[in-house]
């Protein structure tokens, strides 16, 4: 019944499939990016820095009305609607890569592969980010908006006194991770306009398909150093970063006991 419903509506099903990857997904991975991004290429504000261009990025974010909402209606309905057709066209299509190793064939594995991989990772990273779920990252620091570059650090790091062995396997599974994301959306560009009709002939396809590399090359720079930027941050000094920026705001109260670097059982 299931299969029969996805075959009869395979032509609209493929085209909305492909859409959602870009808009939404796809453009709300290029803004994410380029915040996150910021840690390493933010201006010298007041002495701030990258830490500082960060946090009020964030802190635009957390002043949107309805931002739930939002979340809900233009990221989480559109990912889940992505993910769900991307597992079933994975699950159901036929790859001969192994027979004959053409590229084409090789990007469909990879577009598959790093579709499970991505789906694995924006789950984790919103689970513990977004979530809370703290059991899930070493250190147990709970990430918060108003100290955003110093506890995604020490998430990153699994401990708010620097890298730890854990945080590395953190890291790491982050860098695997984005990188996946970039390759993912890059090559579901091309493709989608295979998908759309905007791409018949072999030479537009290969003149489409520059386009998407110098594409994922500048969001892979974006991803690499967001990840290795945030890894190689002092979450201390980032700590008094932001608690000036909460002291000119005047929103920093009792600015050592509000959203601690680590969880009250491991201090």
């Amino acid at each position: 019944m299931t299969a029969n419903w996805f075959e009869r509506h395979y032509f609209l099903l493929r085209r909305l499939h492909s859409l959602s990857g870009v808009v939404p997904i796809g453009a709300f991975l290029v803004i994410h990016l380029t915040t996150n991004a910021s840690i390493v290429w933010g201006n010298i504000d007041a002495g701030h820095g990258g830490v500082g261009t960060f946090q009020h990025e964030v802190n635009f974010i957390h002043s949107l009305p309805a931002l739930l909402l939002t979340e809900i209606f233009v990221l989480w309905i559109p990912i889940a609607f992505h993910s769900i057709l991307g597992f079933y066209y994975a699950f159901s299509g036929r790859p001969n890569v192994d027979r004959y190793r053409y590229q084409a064939n090789r990007r469909y594995a990879l577009q598959r592969l790093t579709g499970y991989l991505g789906f694995l990772f924006i789950l984790y990273h919103v689970a513990t980010l977004r979530w809370g779920w703290t059991f899930l990252v070493p250190g147990g620091t709970r990430w918060s908006h108003e100290y955003a570059a110093s506890t995604l650090a020490a998430a990153l790091q699994g401990s708010p006194e620097g890298m730890r062995r854990w945080g590395l396997a953190v890291s790491a599974f982050y860098m695997f991770g984005v990188t996946a994301l970039v390759f993912h959306f890059a090559n579901g560009l091309w493709t989608a306009a295979i998908t759309w009709g905007l791409t018949v002939s072999a030479q537009a396809q290969k003149r489409w398909g520059m386009v998407c590399f110098a594409i994922g090359a500048g969001l892979m720079a974006l991803a690499w150093s967001a990840v290795v930027g945030f890894a190689t941050l002092d979450p201390r000094e980032a700590r008094l970063v932001e608690e000036d920026i909460l002291r000119q705001r005047g929103a920093l109260v009792e600015p050592h006991d509000a959203a601690p670097l680590a969880t009250t059982e491991e201090r």
